[in-house]
This record gives C-alpha cells, structure tokens and sequence, in this order.
C-alpha cells in the first residue's frame, strides 16, 4: 500500500531500508505512484550465513581436522567406483 509524500519524507530512511531488503515500497504524489527499487539488488544467497557441520560425536568448540575423514571417505569412493 503507497504511503503519501510526508509520510515518506519522515520516514526516508527506513523505507529505503526495506526497499534494499526486496520489499516494494511505493508512495504516492498527486495522484501518481511511485516505486521505489535499488538499482542492483543484491543476491538473495548473500544473506544466508555460513554454517559448520560436524559429524555426530564431534564437539563442534574443539580443534577438529577433517582431513583424516576426508581421505576415509576417498579410500571408500574409490573402492565404489573400482566395483563399477
């Protein structure tokens, strides 16, 4: 729903807060809308924050070096793709 002109003006900011966050913000000046978009929106993947899995039984505060399961995992691939 278009907010009117003052109302936009008071709250330019945070409009254009929500409107970088992928919202259609639309106002109203004498009988004509408005949109208001960014000129590059950003990824909607940018947004997402990295997370560390690890395997059950591994406490995720200690040092843990995945390299040793990762050589496990390549011995078992290659023994898969040896029987194919």
């Amino acid at each position: 729903m278009p907010v009117t002109i003052t109302q936009f003006r008071q709250k330019l900011f945070q409009l254009a807060d929500r409107a970088l966050n992928g919202e259609t913000v639309e106002f109203i000046h004498k009988g004509v809308i408005f949109k208001v978009v960014p000129a590059t929106r950003k990824s909607k993947l940018s947004r997402l924050t990295p997370e560390n899995i690890f395997p059950p039984g591994v406490d995720p505060d200690s040092e843990y070096d995945s390299t040793g399961l990762l050589k496990e995992m390549e011995v078992e691939w290659e023994k898969d793709w040896s029987e194919i």
